[in-house]
């Protein structure tokens, strides 16, 4: 079980049982120390949407490493000094790159 999976079975266990202690190492192998046990079924439905949210912002987590790489507030002071429009440029082909509908990157 990958790390992510096994992040998300955790996730989903205290989404759908917030008082819940357990110990996992897959959606087979979970033991209950506290809680009442949630049904395999459950989980994977849970694990599913919790997958698909994640998905569905890949774009949003791709276009933040790119922002905090640039130094948007120099960009910011030049195009004020300059009158130029570097800053807004360079936001344009960040998002350019990683379009919402998570088709990037286009390069």
């Amino acid at each position: 079980m990958s790390h992510q999976t096994l992040v998300n079975l955790h996730q989903a266990i205290t989404n759908l049982n917030p008082s819940a202690q357990v110990s996992a190492t897959g959606i087979d192998d979970i033991t209950w120390h506290v809680g009442t046990p949630t049904s395999k079924s459950d989980l994977e439905a849970e694990i599913s949407r919790i997958e698909a949210t994640n998905d569905v912002q890949a774009y949003a987590r791709n276009r933040k490493a790119e922002y905090d790489a640039l130094n948007q507030f120099e960009l910011m002071t030049d195009d004020a000094a300059n009158s130029t429009t570097t800053h807004a440029d360079a936001i344009t082909v960040i998002k350019t790159k990683w379009p919402k509908n998570n088709t990037g990157p286009v390069e």
